[in-house]
């Protein structure tokens, strides 16, 4: 009993002293992260003039009967039948290839990180190889998934400023970096399941499928936080980050770094949804590819069945919800796209969110150390 008397109020003693030293760390994430929503708060705000706009796009609210939605349970029934709209003109995924692991075939140690060329399967009959960066940190990290035209350019090995896996590492994300690059030097830019002559799938949506895939291989790997796995990509990356997240909904938020998030001829071959590689796949040879617009005579494909079905992107938008997105707009996506983003707010609204759709804006359509910033700030408040 002595013993215990004795020990009892040391340990008491030491807690406290423990408590006392961890209360500024406490302090100090929270300051932080009051700090970074300072900063991004202002994203989720669409300027006076685009406030409830909702332009020509149709509502996700109504239902096939005209009827409003108005309950989260009603909309969850929408959900569904929005999904598998898509995904019946698109073209079903085969099974995700859940318990693989990420194959290590190349190790460089850098100063704060390691870096990993790894390989894994995204589709079903074919490989990839990429790079893993893994912070020197201990503990379960947040992860982003970084896709592009090939996976060197967001580790540092490419145009300026689209280092985004890079980035992300050094601000303690384990990223990996996934990329088309042998189809981008065919120049066929895409994905095509079970081959580029029989595609069963649009390439987009094949692209999407082979994100899920990287996504349960990141969430396969020890030092990944499942729950806290975001996707990001510009332009090209940006249309495939955009349908992975919308259409796999395990990503738990991400950025579309100025992709065209909706439809719209007047941009010329920045928003070429009407190319082969994307929804307009058909056999190859390809005619008039790289076009300005998509609605010709003889258009071949399923973007213009969307066209006159009056579909858009808004409706695949509305998948995500409530996780969070961020559009870096820049010139394929002008200020003006708070119209279609509108109806994902109005959305989160109803099942009682606020804060989930932000927008940045930029003059350009390459992203640059301002947009980055806005990004990194972004996965910061989210997923750390």
């Amino acid at each position: 009993m002595s013993t215990l008397k004795k020990t009892i109020p040391y340990c008491y003693c030491c807690a406290l002293l423990f408590m006392a030293m961890l209360q500024p760390l406490f302090a100090q994430n929270k300051k932080d992260k009051k700090a970074v929503w300072a900063e991004i708060s202002s994203y989720f705000h669409a300027p006076a003039a685009f406030e409830n706009q909702y332009g020509d796009y149709k509502s996700v609210l109504i239902d096939e009967e005209g009827k409003e939605i108005q309950s989260k349970s009603a909309w969850a029934k929408q959900r569904e039948k929005i999904k598998a709209k898509w995904m019946n003109q698109m073209g079903q995924w085969p099974a995700f290839l859940e318990d693989q692991k990420l194959q290590f075939l190349d190790t460089t140690v850098r100063e704060g990180y390691t870096e990993y060329v790894v390989a894994f399967d995204w589709l079903p009959n074919r490989k990839t190889q990429g790079y893993l960066l893994v912070p020197h940190t201990k503990g379960k990290k947040a992860a982003v998934l970084t896709v592009f035209y090939e996976p060197e350019t967001a580790i540092g090995r490419g145009k300026a400023e689209r280092d985004f896996a890079l980035q992300l590492c050094k601000q303690g994300f384990i990223t990996l970096s996934i990329g088309t690059a042998e189809t981008t030097n065919n120049k066929t830019y895409s994905l095509y399941y079970p081959s580029i002559d029989k595609a069963e799938i649009q390439p987009l949506s094949a692209l999407a499928y082979a994100a899920a895939n990287a996504w349960y291989v990141l969430a396969n790997y020890k030092e990944v936080d499942s729950k806290r796995i975001g996707i990001m990509g510009h332009s090209y990356g940006g249309k495939w980050a955009m349908f992975g997240s919308c259409l796999f909904d395990k990503f738990a938020c991400a950025v579309w770094s100025d992709p065209g998030i909706v439809f719209d001829e007047t941009k010329g071959s920045g928003v070429n949804y009407w190319e082969p590689w994307y929804l307009g796949y058909y056999p190859p040879p390809w005619q008039n590819a790289w076009r300005q617009t998509g609605m010709i005579d003889g258009a071949k494909g399923l973007y213009p069945k969307l066209m006159k079905s009056k579909q858009d992107l808004h409706e695949l938008h509305a998948l995500m919800a409530p996780r969070p997105f961020l559009v870096s707009g820049g010139s394929s996506d002008p200020i003006d796209r708070w119209i279609p983003l509108n109806h994902t707010i109005k959305l989160n609204k109803l099942l009682g969110y606020e804060n989930r759709v932000a927008m940045t804006n930029r003059p350009e359509h390459s992203p640059n150390a301002e947009s980055n910033r806005q990004a990194n700030l972004f996965f910061e408040y989210f997923l750390k």
